[in-house]
């Protein structure tokens, strides 16, 4: 396990000044394919989205974490949705057990596949005996307006007796009691029924999410967050989430890649990883995303009148930039962006 002397950044700076934390949670993202295309998508999953993660970067992004963490290292298994490579999950769970890298916290889910209690019961016990603490069913109307409800609740019900309650995680617990009867309602009452999912589970302005749900929830002028800089969700973040190619995003930045652990491992990423001295993220660092409004600008970008917080509007300029061919080492891949 490393110290937070190791890193470069932490070098350069003063005992009593903020330091660029340890990174000790990693999601993995197996995929950014996804049977459904949620409006909210951090990632801007779907369809035709593509990339698959080799169990062999897996296994290094993994052993590059404990490297860094220890004991406390923490992996999720997320996407897109991992379950549309069941064959190719389990051989990379056999992978970590046969190599003891601990356990999974967490494997996520949309529960899209869960239409058989057999084949439930066998997927469920494969997992129990690889190292899987927890399953995450994601559900809301945002999901269910792809996702039947049938498959969700079979699953939950199925997980919480194989598991017990305690090991089923259900986002968002209400939507469980009351789901959304997504197919009767027009398009104005779906977007209604997602801004007050948001008001009550607020969600990231990244991704598909910065599309028609930030525009519809934007109240602020740019003045109002031209103070806030990036410093502090780069210092402070303990997690990193790591790409289908290999990409890793830090904390829940999707779309600004800080490095890749195809060119360097994971932990020795995190001990070279200064944002103050690579090109676009020490302007976020720094000053955050007003720092690039004046480049924007002068290439064509409109301004807004109305932005909901500094996440809308970076995601707005990192897609117009993205469009532009501009940062295309730090704004990309194109999943994210199209």
């Amino acid at each position: 396990m490393l110290g937070l002397n190791d890193n470069a950044y932490n070098k350069t700076t003063a005992p009593d000044e903020p330091k660029l934390k340890l990174w000790t949670s990693m999601g993995l993202l197996l995929t950014y394919r996804c049977p459904a295309q949620c409006e909210f998508c951090y990632y801007n999953c779907g369809p035709e989205k593509s990339g698959l993660m080799s169990v062999e970067n897996a296994i290094a992004a993994w052993q590059g974490l404990i490297c860094l963490a220890g004991e406390h290292a923490k992996i999720h298994i997320t996407g897109g949705e991992p379950f549309l490579y069941w064959e190719h999950l389990q051989q990379l769970l056999i992978a970590a057990d046969k190599l003891s890298l601990g356990p999974v916290d967490t494997i996520e889910t949309n529960a899209y596949w869960a239409q058989n209690r057999t084949e439930i019961i066998e997927r469920l016990g494969f997992l129990n005996s690889h190292n899987v603490r927890r399953l995450k069913i994601s559900y809301d109307p945002f999901h269910a307006e792809f996702v039947d409800f049938d498959s969700v609740k079979l699953l939950y019900e199925t997980a919480c007796d194989f598991w017990g309650i305690n090991r089923v995680l259900f986002r968002w617990q209400q939507y469980l009691k009351e789901p959304p009867q997504m197919d009767s309602l027009s398009d104005g009452q779906k977007l209604s029924l997602f801004l007050e999912s948001h008001r009550q589970h607020p969600c990231r302005f990244t991704g598909r999410a910065a599309g028609r749900l930030a525009q519809e929830l934007a109240d602020k002028e740019v003045e109002q967050i031209s103070a806030e800089n990036c410093k502090k969700a780069f210092l402070n973040s303990k997690s990193v989430h790591i790409d289908p190619f290999g990409n890793v995003f830090n904390g829940v930045c999707s779309g600004i890649i800080i490095g890749n652990i195809n060119e360097k491992p994971l932990d020795k990423l995190w001990q070279t990883f200064n944002p103050t001295k690579k090109d676009f993220l020490n302007i976020l660092f720094d000053n955050g995303p007003v720092g690039l409004l004046e480049k924007a600008t002068k290439s064509g970008y409109k301004k807004r009148r109305l932005y909901s917080n500094k996440c809308h509007l970076c995601t707005d300029l990192r897609q117009f930039f993205f469009d532009k061919g501009n940062f295309r080492l730090i704004i990309s891949p194109k999943d994210c962006y199209r």
